[in-house]
């Protein structure tokens, strides 16, 4: 009984003060004592079938997540291998740090052909391609691909705004190439969903945040050059200059869509005036908005590019910036040809 008491002391100090059912028993604790522990004012509590939280206090966000790979782990495995189930989808991405990905519901890949039933926030989802697995937080998990590409399956297309901003966030924090996320779309087979694609689209053009996408959108409706999104910029002397949303390089214009959130802190709007400084001391014309008044008054941010770009175009040469390591996604449809004065070398 000592041994089976400290292997479960192991267990529990493993598995964030939780336990299954099989492994009390195993442990050598009575049924009848698990059941008298887990009652209402007992020292323990059940926080999902065969699971069990081994303290009076609440769960907090890991165990929550681990309980979910508990119940739809194999009963024989190992629960914290990754072997049987993993956490995916915006649990995973939450506590990742994802911004804007919900924790729940907790979606938990389990190997086919098993297929535990849903409970509570738990949804379990069997199948057959097993996908490599690492522990976010000792949390075992789909790698972030694979959990953004389960989110986006899983996330009702009423949701496009959250399917597009998560799986930006995806892409701007670094945790996939957006050609490797658009190819996992596509092997997953979701990527036909008009939300899926309209945001895979989106972040193989270099658009890496919802405000981007809806610029991108309210472009598209309109006969202005379609831009590079996300360039980046540097100067004659390589030196690295700024990356705004979008860029013109033939007219040397750029979009800036300054949101509240990341822009108006002082220091936050200090950087972002040193920046526009840095692109207009090359040449570069900006046009700044907002992600507001890009949303309720379109038309006047399109006029200001229009201009801009009328004055780029008439210029005789130039800003002296390149763009490096970007490639232009060409529209789905052909855009009309722009209404803008075009420059005499721009002629054929």
């Amino acid at each position: 009984m000592i041994a089976h008491s400290a292997s479960l002391a192991r267990t529990t100090q493993r598995q964030l003060n939780m336990a299954t059912y099989r492994q009390l028993t195993q442990a050598g604790i009575p049924a009848g004592t698990i059941s008298g522990r887990s009652r209402r004012g007992g020292p323990w509590q059940r926080l999902l079938p065969r699971v069990y939280l081994l303290q009076t206090g609440p769960p907090d966000t890991r165990q929550q997540a681990l309980s979910a790979v508990l119940y739809a782990a194999h009963p024989a495995a190992d629960p914290l291998s990754g072997a049987t189930a993993a956490l995916t989808g915006g649990a995973a991405l939450a506590l990742l740090g994802i911004r804007d990905a919900p924790p729940e519901p907790l979606d938990v890949l389990v190997r086919a052909p098993r297929s535990p039933a849903a409970t509570g926030r738990v949804r379990p989802c069997p199948t057959s391609r097993w996908p490599a697995t690492i522990h976010i937080r000792g949390i075992p998990s789909a790698r972030p691909i694979r959990a953004a590409a389960d989110f986006a399956a899983r996330t009702d297309d009423a949701d496009a705004d959250l399917v597009r901003s998560v799986l930006a966030n995806v892409v701007q924090g670094g945790w996939c190439h957006p050609h490797d996320l658009h190819a996992e779309l596509r092997t997953g087979r979701v990527r036909g969903r008009p939300a899926v694609r309209a945001a895979a689209a989106e972040l193989v053009a270099g658009v890496r945040s919802i405000a981007e996408g809806r610029a991108r959108d309210t472009l598209a409706a309109t006969d202005l050059p379609a831009p590079l999104w996300n360039a980046r910029l540097h100067g004659p002397d390589g030196a690295f200059l700024a990356s705004p949303d979008a860029y013109w390089p033939e007219e040397g214009v750029a979009l800036e869509i300054d949101s509240a959130e990341y822009h108006y802190t002082r220091d936050a709007w200090q950087a972002t005036l040193h920046r526009r400084l840095r692109l207009e001391s090359h040449g570069v014309l900006v046009a700044s908005t907002t992600p507001g008044i890009l949303r309720e008054r379109p038309a006047d941010v399109i006029g200001a590019l229009r201009a801009l770009l009328v004055l780029g175009a008439a210029r005789p040469a130039p800003p002296q910036v390149t763009t490096r390591g970007h490639a232009q996604l060409e529209l789905p449809l052909p855009l009309p040809p722009p209404s803008y004065a075009p420059k005499a070398r721009d002629t054929v």
